[in-house]
C-alpha cells in the first residue's frame, strides 16, 4: 500500500466506523420497539380475553331475563353488539400471536407463525398458492416419466419421497394460513377442481396401464 492511498482508506474506515455506529442505535432501538410491541401485544391479547369471558357471562344473563317490552329492544341492541364485538374481537386477534394448533404445535413447537400484516398474510397466501401449483404440475410430469419413460424402482422411490414431501409441506403451509384465519382458495379450487389431490388417485391408475 503507497502512502498516497493511506488518507483514502483511513477516511474510509472513519465513514465505516460512523455507519457501524448508527447501526448500533439503529438496532438498539429495534430492539426497544420490539419489546415495547411484545408487552403491547401480551396486554391486547389479555384484555380480549377479558372481554370476551364478559361478554359470554353477560350473555347467559341476559337470557334469563324475562323483562318487558318495552326493555326487549333495549336487551336486542345489547345482543346485536355483542356478536358485532365478537366479530371485531376475532378481527383484532388475527393480528396478534396466538398459541398454535395441535398439528403446528407437534411439527413446529411454540414457534410463533402469525403474520402480522394484511401485506404479509397476502404475500404468504399467495406463495402459498404457486407452490401448490408449480409442485402439483411437476409431480403429474414426473408420473407420466416414471410410467412410460423412466419405469425403475429407484425413480419410483424417489417419486413417493417427493410426493410424501409434498403433501407434508401442503398441510403445514395450509395448518399456517388457518391459523392466520384464512384458507388457501386457488382458482382450481373455486372451480371445484383441485389438481394437488389427483395425484394419489392418478398413480395407480398410470401403474397399471
Amino acid at each position: 500500500m503507497t502512502s498516497a492511498a493511506l488518507p483514502d482508506c483511513v477516511r474510509e474506515w472513519e465513514e465505516l466506523q460512523q455507519h457501524y455506529n448508527d447501526i448500533q442505535e439503529a438496532h438498539r432501538s429495534y430492539r426497544q420497539k420490539l419489546e415495547e410491541l411484545t408487552k403491547l401485544q401480551t396486554r391486547c391479547s389479555n384484555s380480549i380475553t377479558r372481554q370476551k369471558k364478559k361478554l359470554k357471562e353477560l350473555s347467559v344473563e341476559l337470557k334469563k331475563i324475562k323483562s318487558a317490552e318495552e326493555n326487549e329492544k333495549q336487551i336486542k341492541e345489547i345482543k346485536e353488539t355483542i356478536k358485532l364485538r365478537e366479530k371485531d374481537f376475532f378481527e383484532m386477534e388475527s393480528f396478534l400471536p396466538k398459541k398454535n394448533g395441535l398439528y403446528l404445535s407437534l411439527v413446529l413447537g411454540n414457534v410463533n407463525v402469525t403474520l402480522l400484516s394484511k401485506q404479509a398474510k397476502f404475500a404468504y397466501k399467495d406463495e402459498y398458492e404457486k407452490f401448490k401449483l408449480y409442485l402439483t404440475m411437476i409431480l403429474i410430469v414426473l408420473s407420466f416419466v416414471c410410467r412410460f419413460l423412466l419405469n425403475s424402482r429407484v425413480m419410483d422411490a424417489m417419486f413417493n419421497f417427493l410426493l410424501v414431501w409434498y403433501y407434508c409441506t401442503l398441510t403445514i403451509r395450509e395448518s399456517i394460513l388457518i391459523n392466520n384465519g384464512s384458507r388457501g382458495i386457488s382458482v382450481m379450487d373455486v372451480e371445484g377442481i383441485d389438481l394437488s389431490f389427483t395425484i394419489p388417485f392418478l398413480w395407480p391408475i398410470l401403474a397399471a396401464l
